[in-house]
């Protein structure tokens, strides 16, 4: 896939963390799966998550320029993924690169496997 002219191939985003354990809890499994799904019910954040995936690694803030929002609509929806540890950013310079966070995005996939 090729990569945004501003990309820098995730020399901008911090490293990624390993994927949490699975949690064997029921009641914990519940609680941190409907924690990432309330990150991910919106379709704008689902985009963003799969932009990010698709392109393996960091897009510089040109989110934008993929979904039909507002800048500041935007910027909403990736705070609330990044508050949910499903993606990371760093700051370049006057941009603000993120990344997907794989290891939380795996956690995902397991506790949906796991219902």
């Amino acid at each position: 896939m090729p990569k945004k002219k501003n990309d820098k191939s995730g020399d901008c985003c911090p490293p990624a963390v390993p994927m949490p354990p699975v949690p064997t809890d029921e009641s914990v499994a519940n609680t941190q799966l409907a924690r990432l799904a309330k990150a991910i019910a919106h379709p704008a954040r689902v985009a963003i998550i799969r932009s990010l995936v698709r392109h393996e690694g960091c897009i510089v803030s040109d989110i934008v320029d993929e979904l039909p929002l507002a800048q500041s609509t935007v910027s909403q929806h990736l705070k609330q993924l990044k508050d949910a540890g499903l993606i990371r950013g760093a700051v370049d310079g006057p941009r603000i690169c993120y990344c997907v966070e794989p290891g939380t995005v795996a956690l995902l996939k397991a506790l949906v496997e796991g219902l």
